[in-house]
């Protein structure tokens, strides 16, 4: 059996957008400040996708039929967050600061938190070794 056209024309749709949208553009490529800063960039994307033909009659019946479609599609990429690497830490700061819950808020403080709470630690210690 022969392919129906509108399969043909949700393929080629479909392969153009794959061609727009891979992994690099959800997750960015490395870019390395000149103080050893390197930043990655995540995205969100989101993409629509519409299809529809119809087979338009013909008075003389014959096989083959005439065939009208159209296709679309669109695409919407959006800065999410920044995986900013600094002397071996990471951190992971939104792009969009203003619209974050306090969840985020927190796991955003964190990588800080644990910072503060290792410099704290050390010092205890050495503490309790010079009383002793």
């Amino acid at each position: 059996m022969e392919k129906h056209p509108i399969g043909t024309l949700m393929e080629t749709t479909m392969s153009k957008i794959r061609e727009m949208v891979d992994v690099n553009t959800i997750v960015g490529s490395p870019i390395t400040t000149v103080d050893g800063i390197t930043l990655i960039p995540v995205s969100k994307v989101s993409f629509g996708f519409a299809a529809g033909g119809s087979d338009i009659p013909s008075k003389e019946g014959k096989e083959g039929q005439p065939f009208g479609g159209g296709s679309g599609a669109g695409v919407k990429i959006e800065p999410v967050s920044f995986l900013v690497i600094r002397e071996g830490n990471v951190r992971l700061i939104s792009a969009n600061s203003g619209t974050q819950n306090s969840v985020e808020k927190l796991l955003d403080a964190m990588p800080d938190i644990i910072d503060k709470v290792k410099e704290v630690l050390p010092k205890k210690n050495e503490e309790e070794d010079t009383e002793d």
